[in-house]
């Protein structure tokens, strides 16, 4: 397959923006995330020098109306209320244009929420909370290191609706050690009883510089068998489309409409704003990524950006990115935006893969575009991995 690449320039303001906040009480052992256990740490040092990062930000790059904001972490919510009030007001001093239906969310570890401090959270404009609650069987939160138990998890949801806060989703794991396809299942009956609007159910990944990865070396982590793993993902894919749930994303499950909508950016591969230590943004066709250490990352601030790492991305590889991301939606990549980001056809430019992967019914074909077969959704990375480097370019 032959096409030449122009550069097709789709650089408009962003109206996402990422916020990392890197602080937890204490360290889950499957997690590398960029996180820090909270004791000692000048939590507030690293709120003004956030707040430095999005006054250089803007000027270098003014927003356009805000959408999305999304805080992640770490745990937000170890954020005390008089912190948690000045890093809110900070956000919307330097992003004021929020859009009417802005959708404003933030991580929280059910074991770090209480009323007075999510009363400060509702005031500050979050309207989304995403609870990483992972099981529902203490034995196995403890065993993964987490520091909440179940009565946590239904006392800060309950504290979440008394201060008027609906819009919620829980996140879920599956392939933790000593998990049994029993276990999950009763995790995920007692996810949907709390009828909420959107629920996440990751598998675990043994990632390197965690504690499960040195266990997993020494042969002494005892990881469900693959087939049990994968009967897991067939069960809880079959119980959320029974109680009424979509599954819009591989790992993402919502009522009707109730999608997150700041992760559809990513997924879209639209651009957002990255802030914060060890974050990372794309903002006209530019990747970067922060420095991660707090020290470091507060004192880069003062001199300008935090950028450990920015580059350009090449067209071609914004079409792979463009593909393996947007094929992880339910709904699919979509044929004009592709053509709107690019200035180039979507079948001009992947004939080989889309041939191949149609005739071995992992994708299909729908109106505007392609998306995952049934079949497919069990071996997404397979598919996503025939997109990467099969462009050929004549430029």
């Amino acid at each position: 397959m032959t096409a030449s690449i122009q550069k097709h320039e789709h650089s408009s303001a962003p109206q996402a923006v990422y916020l990392h906040i890197p602080f937890c009480t204490n360290k889950c052992f499957y997690c590398d995330f960029n996180s820090y256990v909270l004791k000692d740490q000048p939590v507030m040092e690293y709120l003004y020098a956030l707040e430095r990062e999005m006054e250089n930000t803007v000027k270098l790059h003014p927003p356009g109306e805000i959408k999305t904001i999304f805080v992640g972490g770490g745990t937000p919510t170890t954020l005390n209320p008089k912190e948690m009030e000045y890093f809110l007001k900070s956000v919307r001093t330097y992003f004021p244009n929020w859009s009417e239906d802005i959708e404003f969310s933030m991580e929280a570890n059910p074991g770090t929420t209480d009323y007075e401090k999510l009363s400060v959270m509702k005031e500050g404009g979050v309207n989304r909370l995403s609870f990483g609650v992972q099981a529902f069987q203490n034995e196995l939160l403890t065993g993964i290191g987490r520091i909440h138990n179940t009565d946590d998890v239904y006392r800060s949801l309950e504290n979440a609706r008394k201060v008027g806060l609906d819009n919620l989703s829980i996140d879920l794991m599956f392939g933790l050690p000593n998990q049994t396809v029993d276990m999950l299942n009763e995790s995920v009956s007692r996810a949907l009883e709390l009828e909420l609007p959107h629920y996440s159910i990751y598998s675990l990944k043994v990632e390197e510089n965690t504690l499960f990865h040195t266990l997993y070396q020494k042969n002494q982590l005892p990881l469900p068998h693959e087939d049990d793993e994968l009967e897991m993902y067939l069960l809880l894919m079959r119980r959320m489309k029974e109680a009424g749930y979509e599954q819009y994303e591989i790992s993402n499950f919502a009522k009707p409409g109730l999608g997150s909508k700041h992760n559809m950016t990513y997924w879209r591969n639209e651009d957002y704003y990255g802030l914060g230590a060890g974050a990372h943004g794309y903002v006209g066709r530019e990747r970067h990524m922060n420095i991660k250490g707090i020290t470091p990352y507060v004192e880069a601030t003062r001199n300008g950006l935090p950028r450990l790492d920015s580059f350009e991305v090449p067209a071609a590889e914004a079409m792979e990115d463009f593909l393996m991301v947007g094929l992880r939606m339910l709904e699919g990549v979509s044929k004009s935006r592709f053509e709107a980001q690019f200035g180039q056809a979507l079948e001009d430019m992947f004939t080989v893969p889309l041939g191949k992967m149609l005739n071995a019914g992992l994708i299909e074909a729908v109106e505007d575009g392609y998306r995952l077969s049934e079949r497919g959704i069990l071996f997404g990375n397979d598919v996503f991995a025939e997109f990467i480097g099969s462009i050929t370019v004549n430029s």
